[in-house]
This record gives C-alpha cells, structure tokens and sequence, in this order.
C-alpha cells in the first residue's frame, strides 16, 4: 500500500461504504452521461465547461471503480491515490490513463478557479476520458 492511500484511509477519506457494488452501474451510466454532455458542450465551443464535464467523466468512472471495492472516497486527491494503490499496482490499470485523470483534475482546477482553459486541451482530455471509461468499464467487466 502507498504512503498517499494509506493517509488517506487514516485521516477517513477513503472509507468502507457497504453499498458500493450496488451503485457501480450508475456511477459508470453517469460518467458515460457526463461524457456525451461534454462533446455536445466541445461542439458548441464551451471550452472551460467541457473541460469541468470531462473530468466529472473520469471521476464518476474511477469511483465506479472504488465502489467495485466497496470503498468510497472523500477527496479527489485520494480517489486518485486509491486507482494507483488498487488497480494501477495490480496491474489492472494502465498508469498512462490515471495520468490522464491527474491531468484531467489539474486542467479542471485552472478552468474551474482560475478562469485558464483551452481549445487544445479540452480536445486532448476528451479523447483520453473515452479511453479511461472505457477501460474502467472493462477492468469492472460492464458490457455496453
């Protein structure tokens, strides 16, 4: 276990949460929702919104995954600590694609608190967000 996951489940950000598994189906269904929004929003030249959209993609998709585990987290900084810890280091998860959600939470801090988004970068995590859910929805076995 990582030192980042391990402080994370000591100071209670990341918790057991026995409906987990029951909830995995709707966290995947709305990382997919909030995908198919961030296009549209991509199309209509809402740069800064589909960037926020496409990060709330991946982050339903990686609690769907700690849901899997009957986890829950309370922190994006943890949920992000606990791929690495529960997938990335089993193999699972390729770590080019939790970077991708690390740069997708980095690019979705600058839109959402610093008013810094772009064209480019929005396009290049649209892209990415496709391949994550789409691995998070296999590593979990969900057959769409």
């Amino acid at each position: 276990m990582n030192l980042e996951y391990s402080d994370c489940v000591k100071r209670g950000k990341i918790k057991r949460f026995s409906r987990g598994k029951a909830l995995v189906s709707k966290e995947l269904e709305t990382s997919c929702e909030d995908l198919g929004r961030a296009v549209k929003t991509f199309k209509d030249s809402d740069y800064k919104w589909a960037t926020i959209q496409v990060y709330y993609a991946m982050f339903h998709a990686a609690r769907a995954m700690l849901y899997a585990k009957n986890l829950r987290e309370h922190s994006h900084f943890c949920l992000i600590a606990a791929i690495r810890t529960l997938y990335v280091a089993t193999k699972e998860f390729p770590i080019n694609l939790l970077e991708a959600f690390q740069e997708a939470k980095s690019l979705r801090e600058e839109a959402d608190y610093h008013n810094r988004w772009s064209k480019a970068g929005c396009e290049k995590l649209l892209n990415l967000a496709t391949d994550f859910i789409k691995k998070a929805e296999t590593v979990l076995k969900v057959s769409k």
